[in-house]
């Protein structure tokens, strides 16, 4: 299989590779400070994604229809992102009275990346792919791709892989323009200016969503 590297050429354009001005004095501040500036980030992860309300609310009604009729919710994703949707499929049963199975998640590395990170698999497209063609996906499927950065070979073969086979697609991202915003049929990409070090612990609390 082959692995594909994103370029690093263009990562400090991204929102989720940037560090703020702040950054580097962290190790100074106050823990007071600290804890202060990294709860004003979090406050403003609510307002970033109520600008996204009528995508949140277009993917909704159409993963409910589909459910409604058998069909499943798989989120797919790398590291932190993919341990969030596996986080989020293992509490719908016992909370909402789903049936196991219902909601899937998949995370690029398999079950020993939920806590161990397997680094290189999320560079690996053909692994998302097989990852969806195991789960024999169809029409009444909905593949959730997450990725912060919009750009994760994983998570990007296995959004494309569930189109093909004629799931509805939906991507979660933290930038503008991302290729998974380009690659699904809706997606969602909310965005803050307040980082405290980097952006990505901003990323967590916005993804995924609760559907029930």
């Amino acid at each position: 299989m082959t692995r594909t590297p994103p370029p690093s050429a263009s990562l400090d354009a991204l929102v989720t590779e940037r560090i703020d001005g702040i950054g580097p004095m962290l190790d100074a501040l106050p823990t007071t400070d600290l804890v202060r500036l990294m709860n004003d980030g979090d406050a403003a992860v609510a307002g970033a994604v109520r600008q996204q309300t009528s995508a949140l609310a277009a993917a909704v009604d159409a993963v409910a229809v589909r459910m409604a009729s058998g069909g499943r919710l798989i989120y797919a994703g790398a590291g932190t992102s993919g341990r969030l949707g596996i986080l989020d499929a293992s509490e719908i049963p016992p909370t909402f009275g789903a049936s196991p199975g219902q909601v899937v998640g998949l995370i690029a590395g398999g079950p020993r990346a939920v806590t161990d990170a397997v680094e290189a698999a999320e560079d690996n497209p053909e692994l998302g792919r097989a990852d969806v063609d195991a789960l024999d996906v169809g029409a009444l499927d909905t593949v959730v791709g997450i990725a912060s950065s919009g750009r994760t070979p994983y998570v990007l073969g296995a959004v494309r892989r569930a189109a093909e086979l004629g799931c509805l697609t939906v991507g979660l991202s933290c930038n503008a323009g991302a290729p998974l915003s380009a690659a699904v049929d809706i997606p969602w990409r909310w965005s803050w200016a307040r980082r405290s070090c980097a952006a990505r612990p901003g990323c967590g609390p916005a993804q995924p969503p609760r559907w029930c």
